[in-house]
């Protein structure tokens, strides 16, 4: 059974009505909330777009759009996890798949035995991947916002006769007293707009 605090909502872009009602079903069984269903490609994005599910479920083989595409899509703009769906297991698909963004993949025909750790396996990559892109923009930001610092420092040490120290307490303080971020100061110092 799903243990999250809400129930996993669940996109199934599959081609053949009866493995979408089976998928639906076994899903539904374990706690997931199946919120959109189709059996095209191009709709499963569009979908999953709308609808923003924590997973969707696609097959290989769909008209419209096939499924390594519409996973290229989604896993591009990180939409949700991915888990691609298909009859087939050669190496250069799964490859394929994986190139395409899937996070998890399963070969039918499935037990429920499988599905369910495939689905969690996605669903756990996707939050540890989207967690390490916020990371990484929090690092590029902090990084960027340091590089202001010092370009403001260097600006009121060289035009106003600042050591380091006194630049950095320039800075500080003035954030301090209008309450805004130091990069905010050190942009106006750049551009400047703020002189001591």
């Amino acid at each position: 059974m799903a243990t999250d605090r809400a129930s996993p909502r669940v996109v199934i872009a599959e081609d053949e009505a009866i493995i979408r009602l089976d998928l639906r079903e076994l899903l539904e069984e374990e706690g997931y909330d199946v919120v959109g269903e189709t059996g095209r490609g191009d709709e499963a994005v569009e979908l999953v777009r709308d609808l923003v599910p924590d997973l969707v479920i696609l097959d290989v083989k769909m008209p419209g759009l096939d499924g390594l595409s519409a996973a290229r899509h989604i896993a591009s703009e990180r939409l949700a996890a991915v888990l691609i769906l298909t009859a087939f297991s050669q190496r250069d698909l799964i490859e394929r798949a994986r190139d395409a963004g899937a996070l998890a993949y399963l070969v039918k025909p499935f037990q429920k035995s499988e599905l369910i750790p495939a689905i969690e396996l996605a669903m756990a990559r996707h939050a540890e991947l989207t967690s390490l892109e916020r990371h990484v923009d929090d690092l590029e930001q902090r990084l960027e916002a340091r590089k202001l610092i010092d370009r403001a420092k260097g600006r009121l040490m060289t035009e106003h006769g600042y050591d380091e120290q006194a630049a950095w307490r320039f800075i500080q303080t003035r954030a301090m007293s209008e309450r805004v971020k130091i990069a905010d100061i050190a942009r106006r110092v750049v551009d400047g707009d703020l002189a001591p």
